[in-house]
């Protein structure tokens, strides 16, 4: 029976040929559907001309190949042969008189790692056997540099020219086919290798790169699960001179099929001596077998490819660190951006706010703008639950929000439930905003507040005292409840008084000692203040709260908005 093995995700599946035409594409309506991107709806099929299959491609976007080439019309296929759809790779099987080699019964089957995907885009297979007899294993050093008195002049060449060959290479993905190819100019007599790093979640060998001599070779590399437990944990090298006659492969029909005649396979430790992967190379050629002095050729050069992999991966962390630190940078004037580049300026009244981030971005908010003509001054305030990138982007919604309401609407009450329905209805969990709206008309002094789930406002009074406003009036958080029914209060700020919007970066700021800077301290500060001067008071605080800090990094974005009657 004819049929199509695919090959995605490390899984190999099975589909037969039982039908005169078999569509192949992401379409669910396809015989057999393809859950990938790079895959055409109705890439191609596969049918039957008499005694013949072949294949054709649909017009898909990406090409069909066939042992590696494109083909333009129908293409007759044969046992064997490769069919590529974009990156997916199917394998043709028939039967008929394909010389299949049975695996005797006393050996265990192989496990097939995750199946890689070369240059091309075609994935290659790596297979552990287990081999439990080391009766004819011969080991290295367990350093990742070899015995550097055998042959230091040939260990010093191979060293230079794999760091020669890999100088400069940031890209990962390039950097282990470089290895293996350094590797072949080394070794020459070596037909096959394969490079395989260790999963930093699983820490699961996976193959990461393989190389053939001769161009076209598609054969599984098979490796002894046995020699592979054994280079890990020994962290050393292993050399099997002639593989056809070791006794740990007897039986192996992946030996007998490949003719391997020698073997090694080392570990490429860290800076901190523990293997992060291994390198294995093998040949054919029963007259040019590996010698220990090869398998310590290739500790030596393997110890300097595993320095260059980490050194290509702390490139890659510094780029990105630096792209997301540039990201940051421009996320920061972004946010920037939405605050008010200036305070109103009325006759007779006083404003100052400040922004200080605990990180790059924050979710602190707030904003003072004219509404009415002018007659009147809107002041909104705002803390995102969290802080960093997801608090700004609710702060960024929360200032657009207010902009488009306040545009139209003039009663406080009304606004501070419209802005609460509008944050609802696209609310990202667990992020409310504690908030504050407040109106002041310029000319009487009488101000309109409501409170979102926000600490009141603290007044300075003319005589010194110092009053909390708003706490009766206090509801839910923006963005909890839909619909749920604010209230407002009215109060006259006299001439001389000021007001005081902090968010929790203040009271919560703490020092070294873990004590917290506290609303009393705060109360106390405005009692001492001479009253009347916002741009003082709030420079005091903010002067104040680094002074209690006494060098304890910012947990928490602090603001502060500070205002007053003359």
């Amino acid at each position: 029976m004819a049929h199509l093995i695919l090959l995605l995700d490390g899984q190999a599946t099975t589909i037969e040929l039982s039908s005169d035409e078999t569509l192949l594409g992401r379409d669910p309506k396809c015989t057999l559907e393809i859950k990938s991107g790079m895959v055409s709806r109705r890439h191609a099929r596969v049918f039957k001309n008499a005694d013949e299959f072949l294949v054709e491609d649909m017009g898909s976007g990406n090409g069909t190949f066939v042992n590696g080439s494109k083909i333009e019309g129908p293409k007759p296929i044969k046992h064997g042969d490769r069919i590529k759809l974009g990156p997916v790779l199917l394998r043709f099987e028939n039967n008929l008189g394909a010389d299949v080699r049975p695996v005797p019964a006393t050996r265990p089957a192989p496990s097939r790692l995750p199946s890689p995907r070369n240059e091309i885009g075609e994935t290659f297979n790596v297979e552990v056997n287990d081999d439990d007899d080391e009766s004819t294993m011969m080991t290295g050093r367990a350093t990742g540099f070899g015995n550097l008195e055998v042959k230091p002049e040939a260990k010093l060449k191979g060293v230079l020219e794999i760091s020669k060959a890999l100088a400069g290479t940031a890209n990962i993905d390039s950097l282990l086919p470089k290895i293996l190819d350094t590797l072949f100019n080394i070794f020459p007599h070596a037909d096959r290798g394969c490079v395989l790093l260790k999963d930093e979640i699983t820490s699961k060998m996976i193959p990461r790169a393989m190389k053939h001599r001769r161009a076209g070779d598609d054969e599984t590399v098979k490796l002894s699960r046995t020699i592979l437990k054994k280079v890990l944990e020994d962290k050393t090298g292993i050399l099997s001179s002639d593989a056809s006659n070791d006794s740990r492969f007897e039986a192996s029909e992946s030996i007998a099929n490949l003719t391997i005649r020698s073997m090694m396979c080392v570990p490429m430790l860290s800076t901190e001596g523990q293997p992060m992967g291994v390198i294995n190379i093998d040949t054919q050629n029963p007259f040019n077998q590996f010698q220990p002095d090869d398998l310590d050729l290739l500790m030596a050069v393997a110890g300097q490819a595993a320095m260059c992999y980490e050194q290509a991966k702390l490139l890659v962390t510094a780029l990105e660190k630096q792209k997301q630190d540039k990201e940051m940078d421009i996320a920061m004037g972004v946010q920037r951006s939405l605050l008010p580049t200036e305070l109103p300026s009325a006759e007779g009244w006083e404003f100052f706010a400040s922004y200080d981030t605990a990180q790059a971005v924050g979710g602190d908010y707030y904003d003072a703008f004219f509404v009415e003509d002018g007659k009147k001054i809107c002041l909104a305030f705002g803390d995102v639950a969290g802080k960093g990138v997801p608090a700004s982007l609710v702060m960024s919604r929360i200032a657009t929000v207010v902009t488009n309401v306040m545009t139209f609407v003039g009663d406080v009450c009304e606004a501070v439930n419209r802005i609460n329905d509008q944050m609802c209805t696209r609310a990202v969990e667990g992020r409310f905003v504690t908030f504050v709206l407040c109106v002041i008309d310029i000319a009487t002094g009488e101000m309109t507040i409501g409170i979102a789930g926000h600490m009141p406002i603290m007044i300075r009074k003319t005589d010194g005292t110092v009053v909390e406003f708003g706490e009766e009036i206090i509801g839910v958080p923006i963005g909890v409840m839909e619909g749920y029914p604010y209230e407002v209060m009215t109060r006259t700020i006299e001439p001389g008084e000021t007001c005081v919007i902090y968010t929790d970066g203040v009271s919560e700021a703490m020092n070294p000692d873990n004590d917290l800077y506290g609303v009393d301290r705060l109360r106390e500060l405005m009692k001492a203040s001479t009253g009347g001067h916002a741009d003082a008071l709030g420079k005091v605080i903010l002067a104040d709260v680094r002074k209690f800090a006494n060098g304890r990094a910012q947990n928490d974005d602090i603001t502060i908005m500070v205002f007053g009657r003359k």
